[in-house]
């Protein structure tokens, strides 16, 4: 089982945004995605909302979670939300595995 979060940064005057290519352009998003247990983190952009990113965040297990919780990456990201003024929303999913359910295959083209 793993754990995907996902994080709706929210700001203004693009702030969002910059922040996100500040997490990219300082090496910090590799980092994370580097890190034992990470399998994905990745930022996106909703069409309907320019003040708004979507960071997806997958991780094998709460443990690799707690140890990602306890790294300096962590300091990082708390001092660029304070200096882009971000507010939050989290969501949280855990995910069995096995993948898309034979009844729901036939709606996905590959």
């Amino acid at each position: 089982m793993s754990i995907m979060v996902n994080i709706y940064y929210t700001g203004t005057n693009g702030n969002a945004r910059k922040f996100a290519e500040e997490m990219e352009r300082s090496g910090t998003a590799r980092a994370i995605r580097e890190e034992a247990g990470n399998l994905r983190y990745d930022y996106f952009f909703p069409m309907a909302d320019p003040e708004t990113v979507l960071l997806i965040d997958c991780w094998e297990s709460q443990e690799a979670i707690d140890i990602h919780h306890g790294s300096w990456m962590m300091e990082k990201i708390a001092g660029l939300r304070i200096k882009y003024g971000l507010h939050m929303k989290v969501e949280r999913y855990e995910c069995s595995e096995g993948g898309i359910p034979e009844r729901d295959s036939h709606f996905i083209k590959e």
